[in-house]
C-alpha cells in the first residue's frame, strides 16, 4: 500500500466511523461553525480542567467525509493535551494544510503526524481546505470562548 492509499483509507475509516461524535458531558467551552459553500457543520464540545488540560472533546455536525475525517482526527489528537500543546499542534496543522510540505511540530508522535498528513493532500483543493479546517478554527473559537458562528466564508 502507498502512502496515497494509506491517506485514503485513514480519511474514509474517519469518514465513516468518527471518533469523539457526539455531546460532552459537563462541557465548559463550546463553538459552532459552518461552511455555507459545502454544507458541513460543526458543533465542538470539551471539558477543560483548571490545569488547563483537554479532559474531554467531542464534536457534532454534518458534512462532507473530509470535514468530518478532520474534526474526528482533531479531537483524538488534542484530547488529553494540555491548551499550549493543543493550540501549537491546531497552528502547525493550518500552517501545514494551507502552505507548508510538513508537519514541524514535536507534540505528536509518527502516528499522529500520519494521522493528520492525510489531510494535506487538500491543499491541492482550495475548496476543501475549507472543509479540512472548520472543526480546527470552531476549536480555536471555543478555546476563546467566542460565541459567534464560525464561517468559512467570513
Amino acid at each position: 500500500m502507498n502512502l496515497k492509499e494509506l491517506y485514503q483509507e485513514i480519511i474514509l475509516e474517519h469518514g465513516k466511523n468518527p471518533k469523539n461524535l457526539g455531546k460532552t458531558e459537563n462541557f465548559n467551552k463550546d463553538a459552532k461553525g459552518n461552511n455555507p459553500l459545502c454544507g458541513d457543520n460543526v458543533h465542538v464540545y470539551l471539558k477543560l480542567n483548571d490545569k488547563k488540560i483537554i479532559e474531554d472533546i467531542s464534536f457534532e455536525g454534518s458534512g462532507c467525509a473530509i470535514s468530518m475525517a478532520s474534526a474526528s482526527i482533531m479531537t483524538d489528537l488534542v484530547k488529553g493535551k494540555n491548551l499550549t500543546i493543543a493550540k501549537e499542534i491546531i497552528e502547525d496543522f493550518l500552517g501545514m494544510i494551507k502552505e507548508k510540505e510538513e508537519l514541524n511540530t514535536k507534540n505528536l508522535n509518527d502516528d499522529e503526524k500520519t494521522k493528520l498528513m492525510c489531510l494535506s493532500g487538500v491543499k491541492q483543493y482550495p475548496m476543501r481546505v475549507k472543509c479540512a479546517t472548520l472543526s480546527w478554527h470552531t476549536l480555536v473559537s471555543a478555546f476563546e470562548n467566542k460565541k459567534t458562528e464560525v464561517n468559512t466564508e467570513n
